[in-house]
């Protein structure tokens, strides 16, 4: 049975699947006491990135968030590996770190990461309220053009 916060994913229309797997020598989750520190999370949707490329030249401000969104949505799926499948054990999402691949000149990146910061809000209401960082950097693995991090307090 799916508890409130996967019921309300599945009223937006999101089931998660198993997390994507990390691109390099990682873990995708670390639990110590009641955090959860998750690693950064590309875009990943069906095992293909949504958006590759550097905002400002390749890719608009709203494909960018809809990327932002894309990796809250992994989060989430490492998140619920990590609580043994129950989301109802988050307590608060406690931080968020966006990573944004962009020109020098391109400046919208709080805008950007609100993709994610607004799905964690509309999945676990107020719950989802949390601290954050939004970053401009020259790349991302996999030419992805964002990348966001989150730390989650459990039960």
């Amino acid at each position: 049975m799916a508890g409130a916060i996967e019921a309300r994913l599945a009223e937006m229309g999101i089931v998660l699947t198993e997390p994507p797997r990390p691109v390099a020598s990682y873990v995708g989750f670390v639990r110590q006491g009641d955090l959860v520190f998750v690693s950064g999370q590309l875009p990943f949707a069906d095992g293909k990135l949504t958006a590759t490329g550097l905002l400002g030249r390749d890719v608009s401000p709203e494909e960018g968030a809809a990327a932002a969104r894309q990796c809250a949505i992994n989060l989430l799926a490492q998140a619920k590996a990590a609580c043994d499948g129950d989301l109802d054990r988050i307590a608060r999402c406690v931080r968020l770190g966006g990573f944004v691949a962009s020109t020098p000149d391109f400046t919208g990146h709080p805008a950007v990461i609100n993709g994610a910061s607004d799905l964690i809000g509309e999945a676990l209401g107020e719950k989802g309220a949390h601290a954050r960082a939004a970053v401009g950097v020259a790349a991302l693995p996999l030419n992805a053009c964002v990348e966001v991090e989150a730390i989650f307090a459990v039960s």
